[in-house]
């Protein structure tokens, strides 16, 4: 009697549950997509592969390679979000953060070659995952270490209670912050330098024009402790092309995630600095173009590539294919692996591949082109390129050159540069949380001012 009791719950159990896929004309489709579901599993990622006893986030998974510092910015700042969606409580982000950045405080910081994370206040821009140390030769990485303040910065202004947790959390975030030396970066044109390493001291390339690294001039410029000069901003910006792009007049840079990761943080809506102002525009409003100048870019896909059209598109730094040089619709074709994939006036390098964060870090730009791109990626190709954190690094549908691949190249891996600005942007264009907290930072509005912005939410 048992047995059968047993047996009639599991069957019970076995109809009521869920279909992981179903039948929608003719294609099988997966959960169907929502915004929820897509930033909970997003921030699992987040949550679920933080690295045991040092809390940093792996570069990427289920590969294992190393924690990316970037990663772990984002990763700060996807607490906040989970909090805030119900994902977890209040006090589960406020132990994890707690947890994060105890960790990042303690780690030993040092000229040496090994066994240190960072030296002068920065970050090593890969750190082991055992005991969160330099990995390999990496570079002392200037913008990975300006992407993990920011999400330290979020977590400060998140963190506003008065329990002893959350005072830690604002102590050690200002703490991390006030002892990166920005002024120590600059070399002898006044511009930040990309990286060091022990051996061979900076690298020569430099920060000089738009692309990522605008969160990083804004960090730099409102230190109290080690500013950048009055006048960084201005070099920084010596480097702009302004040209026209698939009909877009916009300030152009070639992969979105240039567009993406300075205003996961900081509102530009309405805010202009002299350059901005000069050209009637804003930085958001660039990006908006920019975006818009991709998907046109990949409607037109002039290299005939598989898949490309009005929601299947999005050109970033992602994952690829790799390893293949051949000839595709009469033209030489390189297959890349990792690479900053883009198209703009400054040049183009396209070889099929689409990342779903192409689309999903630029919703706040255009919601209505991104999220129907989100949607039909998830809906049409949910057994290949989604799993339990949402979209997976990347896929190229042109790729079937591997016997073993005939359908076309998807990735097996999340990285979690990529995951971040989907999570965090899609929250932005839902609440505004990210934005609304960085606002009241001061670092961020002193950097801000200093850099020449005025107007908007400034004001």
């Amino acid at each position: 009697m048992q047995k059968a009791i047993l047996l009639l719950l599991l069957l019970s159990a076995c109809s009521a549950a869920p279909r992981a896929t179903a039948e929608r004309g003719g294609q099988r489709v997966g959960t169907p997509f929502s915004i929820d579901t897509l930033q909970h599993r997003t921030f699992n990622y987040f949550w679920d592969t933080a690295l045991p006893g040092n809390y940093q986030i792996p570069d990427r998974w289920p590969t294992e390679r190393f924690s990316s510092i970037a990663a772990t910015g984002f990763g700060l700042t996807a607490c906040l979000v989970g909090a805030e969606r119900g994902y977890v409580t209040r006090e589960q982000a406020a132990e994890r953060t707690l947890l994060t950045l105890e960790r990042l405080w303690s780690l030993p910081q040092g000229p040496e070659m090994t066994d240190v994370a960072g030296y002068k206040g920065l970050f090593y821009h890969f750190l082991t995952n055992d005991e969160a140390l330099r990995f390999k030769d990496v570079e002392l990485s200037t913008i990975d270490t300006g992407l993990l303040m920011a999400g330290i910065l979020s977590a400060q202004s998140y963190f506003d209670g008065d329990t002893e947790e959350e005072r830690r959390i604002r102590e050690l975030a200002d703490l991390l912050y006030r002892r990166v030396e920005w002024d120590w970066t600059l070399n002898d044109a006044g511009r930040m330098s990309m990286g060091w390493r022990p051996d061979r001291k900076f690298i020569p390339a430099q920060w000089k024009g738009y692309n990522e690294a605008m969160i990083l001039l804004v960090l730099g410029m409102g230190s109290p402790t080690h500013p950048l000069p009055g006048d960084a901003w201005e070099r920084w910006t010596d480097g702009y092309e302004w040209a026209e792009f698939q009909d877009f007049d916009h300030l152009n840079f070639s992969p979105l995630f240039g567009h993406q990761y300075s205003q996961m943080y900081v509102d530009f809506r309405g805010i202009q600095d002299a350059y901005m102002r000069e050209h009637g525009s804003d930085y958001f409003e660039n990006s908006r173009k920019a975006t818009l100048a991709n998907q046109a870019y990949c409607i037109e896909n002039p290299g005939g590539f598989v898949g490309y059209g009005p929601e299947q598109w999005g050109l970033t730094a992602c994952d690829g294919p790799g390893g293949l040089d051949t000839i595709y619709n009469g033209a030489a074709v390189k297959f890349f692996s990792y690479r900053a994939r883009g198209a703009s006036a400054l040049h183009i390098i396209d070889d099929g591949t689409i990342a779903p964060t192409a689309a999903g870090g630029s919703v706040p730009f255009a919601p209505e082109e991104c999220l129907a791109a989100l949607e039909h990626m998830w809906t049409t190709q949910y057994d290949s390129l989604v799993g339990p954190y949402g979209f997976k690094d990347a896929f190229n549908p042109t790729y079937t050159f591997d016997p073993d691949r005939p359908g076309g190249w998807y990735d097996v891996d999340y990285l979690g540069i990529d995951q971040g600005p989907i999570l965090i942007q899609l929250e932005n264009y839902r609440t505004g949380l990210v934005w609304e907290l960085m606002r009241k930072n001061p670092y961020i509005r002193r950097g801000l001012e200093r850099a020449g912005f005025t107007g908007g939410w400034l004001e």
